[in-house]
């Protein structure tokens, strides 16, 4: 089995673990209380020292990832929205004012997406779907995996595929234009629509009525333990990377879709070669919107079969999910979960073990607890160009050495922890300085329930199954919604970038 534990802390505190602002902080606000004592006024040191020591609380010890500051600021903020209605939506479509079907109607974190069709390609003249997000001068493209994955795959086949996974992550870096890859995978109750039309299309007037009747009892149990695995790689380039090289190729729309189609031609190869992947499939602006209203809506999907059947026969039928309609009709954000049209979701985040990971150890989130549940896993990889790699390295390396200083001087003994942490962050650039990329990589898990269900239940679900593969949970509690939008819907939406609007 092989088990990856070359990963470390994106910040070492260089002061007893604290972070240069926290330090800084402290020691401002400890000024008054020096003060009270250099005038002798005890009853005040008294006072001070407890409103000092209560700030101290409040800005270094983390309650469940966040400082009680930050839990103070989002909770403000979801305060106000919520008073504000910043947090409910209805769409267009759902008011009757739906003008424009080709304009994406989507709520919160995606309400600055347009997409937009790229010029053909290949030898089907397909028109990739070129993804735009105004609020965070992005552009990203989508494409569909299928991968045999690696179940069975014995432990040569798996460190193989790992390898080819640092190999695409090193080649998005070498372009210095892809900021992020994210890998998304969809574990979805089958609603049978295929076999359903298979059926249909093949049974027989004259087949022995036993037989049927078996076949039709064996779907019908089987369907409801059946799931399928839906996978998807996206790839994200900032407009500020993105404009530079789009001048050069025409400029405009149809230059920057000359500049992504290059990308995608390079991280393709990757993915058919060191990941195995058996088919890739940029996605168009009618399969995006597919899967985007799937994403919304799980129980969708088996009308849009329906119709996309008929239309094989009759072409006057009209299949695609125009983007008007893509987005839910309604939408409202709880702190606990996200509710979208008839169906709620709970997030989490999954936090990396101290003993490392196994790749494929993630598979048990992806399982479905009970019929009609909807997982979603998204691994998120944001690049790090190499200045500024090599900038942090050097930074994390002199933190590690303050520190290490400032132990041995205090007479405060090094734990292993911390010697484990300062080992990593010495080693991390001696892999930079071979041309590794530097990654931030994080996850988040989904899961997607009717509305007739508890959902709290299905959250407890979901934490005990990433407490099952091995992973810590953390609820990403007061922000349900940007966190399914990124786990749920391959649109390229991400945790770590803050948006200009």
């Amino acid at each position: 089995m092989a088990v990856y534990s070359d990963y470390a802390k994106d910040r070492i505190g260089w002061f007893f673990g604290l972070t240069g602002w926290q330090l800084g902080t402290l020691a401002l606000t400890s000024l008054p209380v020096f003060w009270a004592i250099n005038a002798q006024q005890w009853p005040l040191v008294g006072t001070l020292a407890l409103v000092w020591a209560l700030l101290a609380v409040l800005v270094v010890v983390p309650v469940r990832g966040r400082s009680a500051t930050g839990w103070l600021l989002a909770t403000g903020k979801y305060a106000v929205g919520t008073l504000t209605g910043w947090t409910r939506f209805r769409s267009h479509a759902a008011a009757g004012r739906a003008e424009d079907l080709a304009q994406a109607d989507l709520p919160g974190v995606l309400a600055g997406i347009t997409i937009h069709d790229g010029p053909p390609q290949g030898p089907t003249l397909a028109r990739a779907a070129i993804i735009q997000d105004k609020a965070a001068r992005t552009w990203a493209v989508t494409c569909s995996i299928t991968h045999p994955g690696i179940g069975l795959a014995d432990a040569a086949t798996r460190v193989r595929q790992g390898a080819g996974l640092a190999d695409l992550l090193d080649v998005c870096a070498r372009t210095e234009l892809i900021d992020e890859l994210l890998i998304l995978v969809r574990t979805v109750p089958d609603d049978g629509a295929e076999r359903d039309l298979w059926i249909r299309q093949h049974r027989r007037p004259t087949s022995p009525a036993l037989a049927t009747q078996v076949n039709d009892d064996l779907a019908a149990t089987l369907a409801r333990a059946s799931v399928r695995t839906e996978s998807f790689a996206t790839i994200v380039v900032p407009e500020t990377r993105l404009g530079r090289e789009a001048r050069e190729a025409g400029g405009g729309l149809e230059g920057r879709a000359r500049v992504l189609y290059l990308l995608m031609g390079e991280v393709e190869a990757q993915l058919r070669g060191g990941l195995n992947a058996t088919d890739v499939t940029w996605l168009t602006s009618p399969q995006l919107a597919l899967a985007v209203r799937t994403g919304f809506a799980p129980g969708d999907r088996a009308g849009i079969i329906e119709a996309l059947n008929e239309r094989e026969t009759n072409p006057a039928v009209n299949a695609d999910v125009p983007w008007a309609h893509a987005g839910p009709s309604g939408a409202d954000v709880a702190p606990r979960h996200y509710s979208h049209d008839a169906w709620n979701s709970v997030s989490a985040t999954v936090k990396l073990p101290d003993k490392g990971a196994a790749l494929g150890a993630l598979a048990p989130v992806l399982v479905p607890s009970e019929p009609g549940e909807r997982r979603s896993l998204v691994v998120a990889f944001p690049l790090l160009r190499q200045t500024t790699a090599d900038r942090q390295s050097a930074n994390a390396e002199w933190a590690a050495d303050m520190g290490a200083s400032l132990r041995a001087k205090a007479g405060v003994k090094m734990r292993a922890r911390q010697r484990a942490d300062a080992a990593k962050t010495y080693h991390l650039d001696d892999k930079l300085a071979r041309g590794h990329a530097l990654t931030r990589p994080y996850a988040v898990a989904t899961v997607t329930v009717a509305k007739t269900t508890r959902i709290s239940e299905y959250g407890r679900k979901l934490d005990a199954a990433i407490r099952r593969a091995g992973y810590a949970p953390l609820r990403l509690d007061l922000a349900q919604d940007a966190a399914f939008a990124a786990s749920t819907l391959p649109l390229g939406v991400s945790l770590t970038r803050r948006s200009d609007a």
